[in-house]
C-alpha cells in the first residue's frame, strides 16, 4: 500500500509539473493562436529592445516580439517580427516606435495610430503586413544633440579661426581707428553745436523772409495787372513805338535827300574843277564825238 501511495503521488506531481510548464509555455507564448503576426521595418537603431519583449498599444500589453534580424536584401533595415492580438484593430495609419522602461534600459514596441479613419490592415502569418517604424522621442533628441554637437564644433572652429593671432591683431587696429574715429566725432560736434544753437533763430529769419517774399510776389502780381490794363504803360508804350516807327520813315527820307543833294554838290565841285571858267563864261560845249561834224580823230592831229 505504502508503494502504491508513493507512486500516486509521483504521477500527481508529474501531472501537475506538466500542467505549469504547458501554462508556462502558454503565457510565454502569448497565446499564438489567437495573434496576429505583423512585421515591423526599421531604419534606425533599436537599442534594447530584445525577443520576446513586451508589445504594447497605447501603453496596454497587446503582444511579444517574436524576432528581430537584419533585411537580408538592405542590411540597414531591421525587421521586427511581433505576434498581436488579433481583437486589435490595427489600420494602414498605424506606426510603430520604441520605447524605455524606466532607467533600466530594457525597450518595447510601442504601436500608435494617426487616428485618421481608414480601413483594416490585413495580414498573413506566412506574408505578414509591414508597419512603418518612426524614430522615438529619445531617438530624435539623441539626433538632435549629434546635429548641435556638429553645429557646436563647427562654431568653435570658427571661432578659433576667428581669434588667431593675426585676426586679433586686426580687431586690436580696428578698436584703435574706432576710439579715433570716435575722438574726432566728439570734436565735431563740439564745433557743430554753436550752429545748431543758432539753428532757431535762422529758422525765425527764413520765416519772416518768406512772408516778405509772400507780400512781394502779391505787389508784383498787382503792378502786373496795373501795366496790363487798358491805357495802362504798356499801351502808352506801343503808341510811343508806333509814333517813333514813323518818325523813323521821315528821317530816313530827309537822309536820302540829303545825299542826293550831297552827289550833285559833288558833281558841281568836280565840274568847277575842270572847267574854272565856266563859273564866269558857263560850261563850255562838249567837243564832237565820232560821226559829228567838226570831230577830229586822234590820228588826224598826229599828221
Amino acid at each position: 500500500m505504502e508503494n502504491r501511495a508513493h507512486a500516486l503521488a509521483a504521477g500527481l506531481f508529474v501531472i501537475f509539473l506538466s500542467a505549469a510548464v504547458a501554462a508556462v509555455a502558454m503565457w510565454f507564448s502569448g497565446g499564438t493562436a489567437t495573434r496576429d503576426k505583423y512585421l515591423l521595418v526599421s531604419e534606425f537603431p533599436i537599442t534594447g529592445l530584445n525577443p520576446q519583449a513586451v508589445v504594447r498599444y497605447r501603453g496596454v500589453s497587446v503582444g511579444k516580439v517574436e524576432g528581430i534580424r537584419l533585411d537580408p536584401k538592405n542590411p540597414r533595415s531591421i525587421l521586427i517580427r511581433i505576434a498581436v492580438d488579433r481583437d486589435l484593430l490595427l489600420t494602414k495609419n498605424a506606426y510603430a516606435q520604441l520605447g524605455y522602461q524606466g532607467l533600466t534600459g530594457l525597450a518595447f514596441v510601442q504601436l500608435n495610430d494617426d487616428g485618421k479613419q481608414a480601413e483594416r490592415l490585413q495580414t498573413d502569418a506566412d506574408n505578414p503586413a509591414q508597419i512603418p517604424f518612426r524614430p522615438s522621442a529619445l531617438d530624435s533628441i539623441a539626433e538632435s544633440g549629434q546635429r548641435l554637437l556638429s553645429n557646436a564644433n563647427g562654431l568653435v572652429e570658427r571661432l578659433n579661426l576667428l581669434l588667431s593671432d593675426q585676426n586679433q591683431t586686426r580687431f586690436s587696429h580696428i578698436l584703435e581707428n574706432t576710439e579715433g574715429v570716435t575722438s574726432r566725432l566728439r570734436g565735431a560736434v563740439k564745433q557743430l553745436e554753436p550752429g545748431l544753437k543758432s539753428l532757431p533763430g535762422l529758422a525765425a529769419d527764413a520765416s519772416s523772409v518768406l512772408k516778405h517774399t509772400d507780400q512781394l510776389v502779391t505787389d508784383l502780381n498787382r503792378v502786373t495787372a496795373k501795366i496790363h490794363q487798358q491805357g495802362g504803360a504798356v499801351d502808352s508804350l506801343s503808341q510811343t513805338a508806333g509814333e517813333l516807327t514813323d518818325t523813323m520813315h521821315k528821317l530816313r527820307e530827309a537822309t536820302n535827300g540829303i545825299t542826293r543833294n550831297t552827289r550833285s554838290v559833288d558833281r558841281f565841285l568836280l565840274q568847277l574843277e575842270e572847267q574854272p571858267r565856266s563859273l564866269l563864261f558857263g560850261r563850255s560845249p562838249l567837243p564832237p564825238g565820232p560821226g559829228e561834224d567838226g570831230f577830229i580823230s586822234p590820228q588826224g592831229i598826229s599828221k
